[in-house]
Formats: C-alpha cells, sequence, structure tokens
C-alpha cells in the first residue's frame, strides 16, 4: 500500500465515521418534509450529500466492513428523511423545471434505491422542451444529465456540447479562475466522469489541461486554507483518467483534520459547540469522506497514478 492510498484510507475512514457519528443533526425539522422547501440549500442539499458519500463508499467497495455498514445506513438515513423517495417525486410533480430532485435521486438510483413512479415522472419530464430550455449554469446541466444517465432516463443530452459550454470546457487562462469558477471546475469533472467512475469521458485536451493545472491550483488553495475547496481538487484529481494524487497533498489534508475525523472548511477557529460545528463543517468532512474513498480505488486498481 503505497503511502498516498494509506493517508486517504485515513483521512476517509475519519471522515465517515463523523459523519456518521452525527448524520442526525442533519435530519429535516417536524414538517420540513414538504415539496415546496423555500431554502432546499439549508437542509435538503446536505442530506442529499450524505447520500452522495455513501454511494461512493458502497460503489466503490474499497473500504472494511464498518466503513460500509456506516455508509449503507447513511443513505438508509436519507432515504428515510425523503420519504423513501415520496418527497422527491411530490417536488418534481409541482416543480417541474426545479431539477435538484432528480439531481438527489441519482445517488439512491447508484445505492438501489428505486422509486418507480418517480421515475416514470421523470421519463416525462426530462422530454419536455421547457425543462431542456431551462436556464441553468453549464456544470449544473451536466449533474441533471449525469442524474438521468444513473437513473436510465433518456433526457437527450448532448454530451460533447453540455462539456464546451462550462468555463473548463474552454481550457482558458488558467490564472484567472476565481474561487466561485474553481467550484464550478470541480463538478464539471465530477458530473462528466460520474465522480472518478468513467475517467475516460473527460476529452483528451481537457485532462492534459487538468493534469497541468490542478497541482497548482490545489497549491494555491492549501496556501489560502480553504480546506473544503481543497478537497473537491483532489476529487478531481481521482476522477483523471491518470489519477492526480500527490502526497504532499495528502499530508496537508490529513494535518489538518482533527482526531474525531472532522475536517475544518477552512483556517478560521472550528466552533466548540457540537451543533454548530456540524453546520459549519459536514460539507468539507463530506467531499474529504469522497476525496479519500476514490483516491484509495484509483489507486489500488492498477490504474498509474501521478504522485509529482
Amino acid at each position: 500500500m503505497s503511502s498516498v492510498t494509506a493517508t486517504a484510507h485515513q483521512v476517509a475512514s475519519g471522515a465517515l465515521a463523523w459523519l456518521h457519528a452525527h448524520h442526525e443533526r442533519g435530519a429535516l425539522p417536524p414538517g420540513a418534509a414538504s415539496p415546496d422547501l423555500a431554502d432546499p440549500d439549508s437542509q435538503y442539499k446536505p442530506l442529499g450529500e450524505h447520500a452522495l458519500v455513501g454511494s461512493l463508499v458502497l460503489r466503490e467497495a474499497v473500504s472494511g466492513t464498518a466503513e460500509q455498514r456506516m455508509a449503507r445506513e447513511l443513505v438508509d438515513f436519507v432515504w428515510g428523511q425523503f420519504r423513501g423517495g415520496d418527497l422527491l417525486y411530490e417536488r418534481t410533480l409541482r416543480h417541474t423545471l426545479i431539477t435538484d430532485a432528480l439531481e438527489l435521486y441519482g445517488s439512491f438510483a447508484r445505492a438501489g434505491h428505486r422509486h418507480g413512479a418517480f421515475e416514470q415522472l421523470l421519463r416525462h419530464t426530462t422530454a419536455l422542451a421547457s425543462l431542456r430550455a431551462a436556464e441553468m449554469l453549464p456544470n449544473r446541466r451536466l449533474a441533471v444529465a449525469n442524474a438521468a444517465r444513473l437513473v436510465g432516463v433518456d433526457d437527450g443530452a448532448d454530451w460533447s456540447a453540455l462539456i464546451r459550454r462550462t468555463w473548463l470546457g474552454g481550457c482558458p487562462e488558467p490564472w484567472a479562475i476565481d474561487w466561485m469558477t474553481a467550484y464550478h471546475v470541480t463538478h464539471a469533472v465530477f458530473h462528466i466522469t460520474d465522480w472518478g467512475a468513467r475517467p475516460g469521458d473527460l476529452p483528451p485536451d481537457i485532462g492534459r489541461y487538468l493534469a497541468d493545472w490542478l497541482p497548482v491550483w490545489a497549491d494555491v488553495w492549501a496556501e489560502a486554507e480553504q480546506w473544503d475547496l481543497f478537497c473537491e481538487l483532489l476529487i478531481v484529481g481521482a476522477c483523471l483518467e491518470e489519477p492526480w494524487c500527490d502526497p504532499g497533498a495528502w499530508a496537508a489534508l490529513a494535518a489538518v483534520q482533527h482526531g474525531d475525523g472532522l475536517v475544518p472548511r477552512d483556517g478560521e477557529p472550528v466552533d466548540d459547540d457540537p451543533g454548530q460545528r456540524f453546520l459549519d463543517h459536514q460539507h468539507p468532512v463530506i467531499v474529504a469522506a469522497v476525496a479519500g474513498c476514490l483516491t484509495v480505488s484509483r489507486t489500488l486498481d492498477g490504474t498509474r497514478a501521478r504522485t509529482a
């Protein structure tokens, strides 16, 4: 086992254990499981991200029995919070142009949870001209296309065209990237490759561009102590056809991880209150768990990884 594999496994195991220990803090408040969500980013979307990490740990199957059990329990917990998929179905039924329910459902489909009525509805809504014309960020359009691909719904996506509409698709001046654009870059890669399952789907010129500039961007945001974004860049590294898995980058992440598995969002002090800690840092812990899981998988599957 390489040093990168061992460090990534350590980070991922600690992060997954922290998420599992605290996941009930993310439960929807009583009466909040409504299809008419005023603020889906407050709890609905973070809950879905718990299912995402669980589904990826289950898919990669490179962790131990305890981690597999925790991953399954995370997915099942969120599925229960979403009323066995009924919440996602009702949200799409009432709000045709809002795609977050489909995007979240992709993780459940990956983990084996299916909702027949919802999938029947999706076969109708994804074919609507109004949905295809709906205005959304290009990387978000990729998220919808990937979720449809996971579910088995034909949404008519032209993947090549969708990729080239993103900032990353043009391989632009790498020094011009900013914080938000970097997040858009990471998510474009996540969805093109289905979180590392399809690394060959990255066009070769984009793969070369990322191989050249990903290490530079990671250095920049490590120096700025933006650990949430840094973890997402490590996920991108694991999604490349020739993975970028740098020992120094992984050592830097392991050094900031707390003993209980928490990974801080940034260089600011971490609040002592357990509830506030969860609210502030659940996302970097999620992406650290994903980054570690995918890195372990890619470094163990016989694929030559770039470690410098």
